[in-house]
């Protein structure tokens, strides 16, 4: 799909940090993007590929003229995506022509809807990650993380992991042997962030999701979130988002009938 098709009109899908049970390689072919993926920040041009693996932490902010596409790949099947993010710049004329017609192709089934589109599909995820694996073999050879990026990327993949329990960001400093200081301090130099935004835009995404997407109750979303009460819940929603959860589903379901 189309990143804008991946984002549903809402800049909050993509734009805050949260991860998804599927690998993605997304493909930019116009303008800027910027993306944090591990934790780390780096800027997605023209010709850029990114894989990012399945449970992942990742945003990705789009530049106003920026389009590109998407694939998203259910793990363990028979098309193999890397188990690290890669982020490759493309430069050959060629392998881009190439990348960009597989998913021109792959789009083309999925929105067609053919007989034994799934098996196309399948097929050119296959082709897909063939390219990508050559283009791994091809492109530089990162460079060594610092201390600093790998502490990063520890907490980003514990945040992924354990951000709907009641532990606090000094709990995850804690179990990585540093002080909320220094792991402040880490995060802000590889992301611009801090380190309890990483816990806020984690929960924050989950919680519209719930809220917009799903049928749960608003006590019950708190509670899976790990908020100690629906009324605690409801203040962070309308503190980060200026709306309260009620209103949050009423829009949203406004947003459905008129699609």
């Amino acid at each position: 799909m189309t990143l804008a098709q991946w984002s549903r009109g809402a800049a909050w899908r993509l734009g805050l940090l949260h991860s998804i049970g599927a690998h993605a390689l997304v493909w930019v072919t116009r303008g800027q993007a910027r993306a944090t993926v591990d934790g780390i920040r780096r800027g997605v041009g023209v010709h850029n590929a990114l894989a990012i693996p399945a449970g992942t932490l990742f945003s990705l902010d789009l530049g106003a003229q920026s389009f590109g596409l998407v694939c998203l790949i259910p793990p363990g099947g028979p098309a193999l995506m890397p188990d690290e993010t890669h982020h490759l710049r493309v430069r050959e004329v060629h392998a881009q022509l190439e990348l960009t017609a597989l998913m021109d192709a792959m789009q083309r089934e999925s929105t067609e809807r053919r007989d034994f589109s799934d098996e196309a599909l399948g097929a050119h995820a296959a082709l897909m990650t063939v390219w990508l694996r050559r283009a791994m073999i091809l492109h530089e050879t990162p460079a060594t993380a610092t201390a600093g990026q790998r502490l990063v990327s520890a907490y980003a993949a514990m945040v992924a992991r354990d951000f709907h329990t009641p532990m606090l960001m000094a709990d995850y400093a804690r179990d990585l042997g540093v002080t909320p200081t220094h792991l402040t301090r880490s995060c802000r130099q590889c992301s611009g962030l801090t380190a309890a935004d990483f816990l806020t835009q984690r929960s924050l995404h989950a919680a519209r999701e719930m809220i917009e997407d799903g049928g749960d109750s608003i006590r019950h979303v708190a509670v899976q979130l790990g908020f100690n009460s629906a009324a605690y819940f409801s203040r962070f929603i309308l503190h980060h988002t200026g709306e309260t959860p009620s209103t949050l589903r009423k829009q949203a379901q406004k947003l459905k009938h008129a699609a």
